[in-house]
């Protein structure tokens, strides 16, 4: 007896990874398959030691190969959650009381089963069920199931409605919804991001002035200010006695050119 063989477990480990690799051009056709009902985890095989057979560049034969597996409803689920994305999004139930629960629905009654989450699933098999015993084109089947989905979804949403308008009649209190609570989160960011804009444009517009006057040294704040007016005609009489070309003809003693 040898050791347990776990490579049987990791075979759509491998088939994936060969694929990735481009080792394989595309994935087998049992790959989803074993993905939707994974083998049993039951270790009861050891792994018989057997003699390495000899290499050949003979190519295996394709007899033993498997053969594609397709189901009708996987076609059907892909064009119903195309057109209805959002179906995705809402939860699920996927737990049952037998493997036998499908035994115990009757799709000719309509899409509404006793027992059963009305979803996407549930258009799939009744537009199944009116294909393949009513005899009826897949886009009329299509259009039949979805009706009696949507008038479905629209009385459940009155329902809804209505146990909501009943209990704040009587007193009760919702909070905000899904709705209300995103956008009062969008709302604080927006702002947030208002005031670090804000704040950003300050500093640029303070280092573009910096650019032309040069730094300003904390704590005079006061020599960037504007003279008065008495302030600059004391100013100018100070230096109009050494400004040349001016009525008193005195002779520059060097400086900036200013006339008065």
């Amino acid at each position: 007896m040898g050791r347990y063989d776990f490579r049987p477990m990791r075979v759509r480990q491998t088939a994936k990874a060969l694929f990735d690799t481009r080792r394989n051009s595309s994935l087998p056709q049992w790959y989803h398959v074993i993905g939707d009902v994974p083998p049993s985890e039951t270790l009861a095989r050891p792994i018989q030691r057997a003699p390495q057979p000899r290499r050949s560049n003979k190519k295996p034969s394709r007899m033993f190969q498997p053969l594609p597996m397709r189901y009708e409803e996987d076609a059907l689920r892909t064009d119903f959650f195309n057109d209805h994305p959002w179906e995705l999004a809402r939860p699920r139930l996927v737990i049952e009381d037998s493997g036998n629960d499908s035994r115990n629905v009757d799709w000719s009654k309509g899409i509404v089963q006793p027992g059963r989450q009305v979803d996407g699933e549930s258009v799939v098999q009744r537009q199944l069920y009116l294909m393949t015993h009513a005899n009826l084109p897949k886009a009329t089947a299509y259009d039949t199931a979805r009706r009696e989905f949507y008038a479905y979804r629209h009385r459940a949403d009155i329902r809804r409605r209505i146990a909501r308008e009943e209990a704040q009649h009587v007193g009760a209190y919702f909070g905000a919804g899904p709705l209300e609570v995103g956008m009062a989160l969008e709302d604080k960011s927006f702002e947030s991001w208002k005031t670090w804009a804000a704040k950003m444009i300050d500093d640029e517009q303070a280092v573009r002035s910096q650019l032309f006057s040069g730094p300003m040294q904390p704590g005079n704040e006061e020599d960037a200010t504007e003279l008065s007016e008495g302030e600059l005609e004391g100013a100018l009489e100070e230096v109009q006695d050494k400004v040349p070309a001016s009525r008193q003809g005195m002779t520059a003693l060097g400086g900036v050119a200013m006339h008065p």
